[in-house]
């Protein structure tokens, strides 16, 4: 084979890559290279101090005298115990995880639409008169459930409400009566 066959026109053999440049080396690479000859260098001997110092951690209310660095967690529940606000944290736990609370199936077709913190009522909104009575009938199971995510005594009642009916009314004038003869909810 010609020096012409391999493309090069002045019939020169190609240069070896060594003799082009210096490598590529990969800062990364290089580090982590750096990285294992030095923790060959320290030995066994220090994995073995490293494993008998080792001491779990306590938890972050024993670690905490009102200046240590804390988790996110652990300082908003208490501030809210500080505040007072654990019957108002529970009750919002409660619109938050409404599907997690009554199933997917119900939580498409009811809502929790007010709690009233005075007389501790839950007012359920349903989308319809029959999806009212079937969620009125299965007062007991989610009184229970509600018991079980927030507590004793955080909803005393569940009132179930019905659809809204419609306003029929149109203008700024109106006539009193009876208006339309339908009933909803």
């Amino acid at each position: 084979m010609s020096a012409n066959d391999t493309g090069d026109e002045t019939g020169a053999e190609p240069t070896p890559l060594a003799e082009v440049g210096p490598p590529l080396v990969d800062p990364a690479q290089a580090a982590l290279a750096r990285a294992r000859a030095h923790a060959r260098q320290q030995g066994p001997a220090r994995e073995a101090s490293r494993s008998s110092t080792y001491k779990r951690r306590p938890p972050p209310a024993q670690l905490s005298n009102g200046r240590d660095p804390m988790l996110l967690g652990s300082a908003v529940d208490g501030m809210v115990a500080e505040l007072g606000w654990e019957h108002q944290a529970a009750v919002g736990a409660i619109t938050g995880r409404w599907v997690e609370i009554v199933g997917a199936e119900v939580a498409d077709h009811v809502t929790a639409e007010h709690f009233d913190a005075e007389s501790a009522t839950l007012h359920l909104r349903a989308d319809s008169t029959a999806w009212a009575t079937q969620v009125r009938m299965l007062l007991p199971t989610l009184m229970s459930r509600l018991v079980d995510e927030l507590g004793r005594g955080v909803v005393r009642s569940v009132t179930v409400l019905g659809p809204t009916a419609p306003s029929w009314t149109k203008g700024r004038r109106t006539v009193p009566g009876r208006g339309p003869r339908d009933t909803y909810g």
